[in-house]
């Protein structure tokens, strides 16, 4: 181009020289100077314009090529806008990231982790995209373009799922399914999009035909008020989708994912066939945003797939939204523990490589690469610490069982291990000035992302902190809300977090006074009635059990005159410093509790004691322990406090709380073993 204006402006002031020759110098070049400068710029001008516009059409062609061959260049699911978002290409292509010994797999976490995850990053921006690496005609063709969820997200021609052709049916042979190899398996895996409504049969289909037995979902149905996945079962009953039968048989719903069984058949114009049993593994903990907070849930997860998959069943389908994020990040976990077991070490980056080859765009943020990581982390230095209730007994003895009667380093190891790092830059609102007031230990603030939020009161600033924290429990998210014992200038916010939170269940595991110091403001009437601010609580019943006091109060809002009924358990005998002297009273509170809990509606169950960390955590611990233990026959102690103390400071303070969750377990366990069928 530069060299053409040189031409251009050469040109010009030659023909000028030679005018200027030929005629009066001095009449001449008074017109012919402005006039070949106007030239110049002009010509200057219709050349550059002429380049704009043909770079403008070349990319403009350009884009609507690649829409129209729907090319998948990437999405990002948790964006979840149905748009092109291109995967940034590989910086350095020919970077290579090696396999992973399990002993240098925590240092090299803790590399990659640094400066917010740079390495991470890297590592992830060098994976190959593999935008062309094969082609997607049937994808592409018109007939299937209304069965792809998202047109840029496309199987793969020669690893795509192929049905069974449906007599008189133009590509009936397509879903938007692909296969995907395991760490060692060939096909272990089929990675497919959400149904839509006009593929739910295609879907079924796809189960029956490829002998599946095992569907994972790893989306929920609406995320930020958008669909993400048509719902493809009953809710109860039978349907038909298509030639196939599907009949809800039994579903469980836990804190991180809910079991549903199938009876699943099909009914050709020859007769029905013999009937399979299908089980979808539902994980609603994912987040809209990135990433599970902790990889706990999705270990848990993970090994119950593993358990409930048959040996002779056909491809695990794994589904989200589009099928390649989540899908992707749950395939390479299961994958790489293959690869830990098998060869004592990982290759995050070589796995995620070659899954790209069978479906495109597979993990999609480098949030969700890392999560690899630090799920395999995590497994790698915790294991699996689930027992069943018979391996207890001797699980107690290994941790009891050493040269010196009192000598307990087992236990004191495996409660070391359930340390985590507290994270002091998301306590911010609880630390404000304004704040720090309401907080009766100055140790024990809750997290920001999970306390618990009152109404902000008009006119008045930071009226919506308490000392809280939301803690799930085994079934349910947030069924637990851990407290500190009320201030005398923090009874009137305590009403108001059970009466705006609609809580009807309070248990109490401090007395009011302990070693001559408060450790609780009385935040109840000894008789008749008493009056917080706008909250007025009267006393209606005072039964004395035999390890704890059983109140009924009436809770009434004055400025609405509404009132609800209110239970107050107080567990009595446990002192400040050590453990209760049984079990058999804390198990004995723990169902009444769960009684009142079934009979009010299952709302939070507010537990304090003075701080809200030791006592408290430990009768949440053990609630979600116990739970567990008449529902499964299993138990995790370990995990059990491990994630109680990710959601508040502190929670199971000691060694001899931590143990006193054991003996309790093993309690019930010997109570109940005859008619529970423990052992």
């Amino acid at each position: 181009m530069v060299l053409f204006l040189i031409g251009i402006s050469i040109a010009v002031n030659n023909s000028s020289h030679e005018n200027q020759t030929a005629g009066n110098p001095t009449h001449q070049g008074a017109h012919v100077l402005p006039s070949t400068l106007v030239i110049s710029l002009l010509l200057i001008i219709i050349v550059l314009l002429t380049i704009y516009c043909l770079r403008f059409k070349n990319h403009g062609k350009a884009l609507v090529t690649s829409v129209d061959k729907k090319i998948p260049n990437g999405f990002l699911e948790e964006q979840g806008e149905q748009t092109v978002v291109l995967l940034p290409r590989s910086p350095s292509p020919s970077k290579r990231y090696f396999p992973i010994p399990l002993d240098s797999l925590e240092e090299e976490y803790r590399i990659r982790s640094a400066d917010d995850g740079k390495l991470f990053r890297e590592e992830f921006n060098s994976l190959p995209c593999y935008y062309h690496h094969g082609s997607f005609e049937e994808a592409s063709r018109e007939h299937n373009r209304e069965k792809n969820r998202y047109p840029n997200i496309l199987p793969y021609d020669h690893s795509r799922v192929l049905l069974s052709h449906l007599d008189g049916h133009l590509c009936s042979d397509y879903i938007n399914a692909s296969y995907i190899d395991g760490f060692k398996e060939k096909n272990k895996f089929i990675a497919a999009q959400g149904p839509k409504l006009e593929t739910v049969a295609d879907f079924w289909r796809m189960i029956w035909e490829q002998k599946t037995a095992t569907i994972v979902m790893l989306t929920n149905l609406k995320e930020r008020k958008e669909d993400k996945c048509y719902q493809y079962w009953p809710e109860k009953g039978c349907w038909m989708y298509g030639n196939i039968r599907v009949a809800m048989e039994d579903f469980t719903v836990l804190v991180d994912y809910t079991i549903r069984k199938f009876c699943v058949q099909y009914q050709g114009s020859d007769g029905p066939r013999a009937p399979r049993l299908v089980t979808q593994l539902h994980f609603t903990s994912w987040p809209d945003f990135g990433v599970p907070f902790s990889p706990i849930g999705m270990l848990k997860f993970l090994k119950k797939v593993k358990a409930v998959n048959p040996s002779y069943a056909g491809p695990i389908v794994v589904h989200c939204s589009a099928g390649v994020g989540r899908t992707g990040t749950f395939i390479v976990i299961d994958s790489m523990i293959d690869m830990m077991h098998m060869e004592q070490r990982v290759d995050v980056f070589g796995s995620v490589s070659r899954i790209r080859e069978q479906r495109c765009q597979l993990i999609q943020t480098d949030m969700q690469y890392s999560f690899i990581y630090q799920a395999l982390l995590e497994y790698y230095l915790y294991g699996d610490t689930e027992l069943d209730v018979c391996s207890l007994e001797g699980h107690l003895q290994r941790l009891h069982n050493t040269r010196a009667p009192h000598d307990r380093l087992g236990l004191e190891e495996e409660f070391r291990l359930t340390n985590v790092r507290i994270m002091k830059e998301n306590m911010r609102t609880g630390n404000l000035p304004a704040n720090m007031k309401k907080n009766r230990v100055l140790q024990i603030i809750p997290y920001d992302f999970n306390r618990v939020i009152l109404s902000v009161r008009r006119g008045q600033e930071f009226t919506d902190y308490i000392n809280a924290s939301f803690i799930d429990g085994y079934r349910q998210k947030d069924y637990f809300i851990a407290t500190q014992g009320p201030l005398s200038h923090t009874v009137e916010d305590f009403w108001r977090m059970l009466w705006e939170w609609r809580c009807h269940s309070i248990v109490m595991l401090t007395e009011l006074k302990e070693r001559e110091q408060e450790k609780c403001f009385q935040y109840w009437p000894s008789e008749g009635s008493v009056t917080f601010g706008d909250y007025t609580v009267e006393l209606t019943g005072d039964t004395q059990c035999e390890t704890f006091t059983l109140k009924d109060m009436v809770l009434t809002y004055r400025p609405e005159k509404q009132s609800q009924h209110v239970r107050h358990f107080h567990f009595h005998g446990w002192p400040e410093i050590g453990i209760p002297a049984e079990g058999r009273g804390m198990i004995d509170i723990i169902a009444a509790v769960q009684r009142q809990q079934q009979q009010s509606g299952n709302r939070p169950i507010i537990v304090h004691c003075s701080a809200g960390a030791g006592r408290t955590g430990t009768f949440i611990a053990l609630s979600n322990i116990l739970e567990r233990v008449k529902a499964e026959g299993l138990l995790d102690v370990f995990q059990t406090v491990k994630s109680l103390r990710m959601q508040r400071p502190h929670m199971v303070q000691t060694v001899e709380q931590y143990d006193f969750c054991y003996r309790v377990v093993q309690d019930f366990v010997d109570i109940f073993s005859d008619y529970a069928n423990f052992k």
